[in-house]
């Protein structure tokens, strides 16, 4: 069904977080924390149980999801390019082309963003509040989150305690006056804060000019160091949090990279490792992880609020998602690699519009990030350009098709991703619901889980030999889909010859 964009001027509020994992929302079963107003989110529109992303690192995730095409394709498989491929279409651009005016809060991260603001390409947003991570290591007014705080008479080095000074290098810059314990700024002054105190003055002034909105909403936050404000730890107890899932001997069949992190810390050695924090401080981790997304999910509702209180929300498509997620000490691994655990492809994913969308809907069907551009282009009653890869799960949201299937499996990518991490490292994950199938091409290794046995994905059953012919039916399946996912069509075909 075509849905005609004059009838409905749907806007679009997308909010994205940074390396926040699908586990971390209250009503969708997490008892450590509280959501309220993402909650909101899922009893209003269309939960995602089964949401993966298609890199566990941010700008391939990104690239992907604001073009609908797969990394390799968009050509961006690493952190830290220079440029952007002229060649890709960003939705906010098509979105710009079909009225609509479109802005962006915090951060974008297609190109790097390393001792700079990122080189932006041709993204169609007229509204462009950048600020890639909040601490303020940036010269001139690159940050606006800095330039915000100016405006209000605040100094970032009289509010911030945490670990690091600067992230406009890596590795970041270490923080001499640190106490030892991670202190962000209060959350009247947080950078999420910004972010969505923007959004609302860009949305309010489209308001008034009757124009259609589509917004990028892109706090830094969870990703990090690990810095919530003192008000929000204070919220949760420390002895009440879990603690990293853990089984004796799971890493006796691990590929290299994964063993040699258990020992050296996180993300090739850059991260403490687990073997040097006692029980308290690795539920200390989890502490400070959920106080950030609590203050995420405080700013969050503001911005429902407004939605609520102008009367834009039953016309408004809102999305809440991450680009990827976090190990947190799962499987004795901290941060971020060439991992491809559930901790880390699996993320949240909630859309609703209530005056289009079904309600308080649980969709177990496999989707995938590269599915949200096509979405949204069947949402206000667009073609779906041919050179997109994804797929449309329009009908699961409107009702009109069945919310648990809308793919066969997803796929997921690592090509020596992160400068100084994992650099030998080219790997394709497949999931089929079940298996998961992780490739590392040109190695004699590799990962194979069962979820129907083992959910957590602590026994690697790649060197088995009871499943040698599992493993070899989806290697096959695994190929085709790294292929056929990746046939890219944006030369766009017209003639015979």
């Amino acid at each position: 069904m075509v849905v005609n964009m004059e009838q409905k001027k749907l806007n679009v509020v997308w909010f994205c977080t940074d390396q926040q994992r699908w586990d971390t929302i209250h009503s969708l079963g997490n008892p450590y924390l509280h959501t309220p107003n993402i909650d909101r989110l899922v009893a209003e529109g269309v939960a995602f149980n089964r949401a993966y992303t298609q890199s566990p690192i941010c700008t391939p995730s990104r690239s992907c999801f604001m073009t609908g095409r797969y990394p390799r394709s968009t050509k961006a498989i690493f952190n830290g390019n220079d440029n952007y491929s002229k060649d890709e279409k960003l939705i906010s651009r098509i979105f710009a082309d079909e009225g609509y005016v479109c802005g962006l809060t915090g951060k974008l991260h297609l190109t790097s963003a390393e001792g700079k603001v990122e080189n932006r390409v041709d993204d169609g947003y007229t509204y462009f509040e950048y600020s890639h991570h909040p601490h303020d290591d940036w010269p001139g007014d690159g940050n606006k989150y800095q330039v915000w705080l100016h405006e209000k008479g605040v100094q970032w080095k009289d509010i911030y305690g945490g670990k690091f000074l600067s992230m406009a290098t890596w590795p970041p810059t270490a923080n001499p006056d640190f106490s030892g314990k991670q202190v962000g700024p209060p959350a009247e002054y947080h950078q999420t804060t910004y972010c969505v105190e923007k959004a609302i003055e860009f949305l309010e002034m489209n308001r008034k000019d009757g124009k259609p909105s589509f917004i990028n909403i892109n706090p830094f936050d969870p990703h990090p160091p690990l810095d919530p404000p003192q008000a929000y730890k204070d919220r949760l107890k420390v002895e009440d949090m879990p603690l990293p899932i853990w089984k004796d001997g799971e890493m006796d069949d691990r590929p290299p990279h994964i063993q040699k992190d258990l020992i050296q810390g996180g993300q090739d050695g850059q991260v403490t490792p687990i073997g040097e924090l006692t029980e308290y401080e690795k539920r200390e981790h989890f502490r400070d992880y959920y106080a950030e997304i609590e203050l995420i999910d405080d700013q969050f509702g503001r911005l429902l609020d407004y939605l609520d209180e102008s009367g834009q929300r039953e016309n408004t498509i809102v999305i809440f998602m991450s680009d990827h997620g976090e190990m947190n000490g799962d499987h004795g691994l901290y941060w971020k690699g060439a991992y491809f655990f559930e901790q880390l492809v699996h993320v949240p994913l909630i859309i609703s519009c209530p005056g289009t969308f079904k309600q308080g809907l649980r969709s177990n069907a496999l989707v995938e990030l590269a599915d949200i551009a096509p979405t949204l282009m069947e949402a206000i009653g667009q073609e779906v350009p041919y050179y997109m890869q994804g797929k449309s799960f329009y009908k699961i949201l409107t009702g009109e098709a069945n919310p648990d299937y809308h793919k066969d499996a997803v796929y997921c990518e690592y090509y020596h991703t992160l400068k100084g991490t994992h650099e030998d490292v080219d790997a394709t994950m497949y999931y089929d619901g079940r298996y998961k199938l992780v490739t590392y091409h040109g190695k004699n290794y590799g990962e194979l889980y069962d979820h129907e046995t083992d959910p957590n994905e602590f026994c690697n059953l790649w060197h088995k030999p009871e499943f040698a012919v599992v493993k070899a039916e989806l290697t096959l399946k695994s190929y085709d889909q790294t292929v056929l996912y990746n046939m890219d069509n944006s030369m766009h075909r017209l003639y015979s010859f």
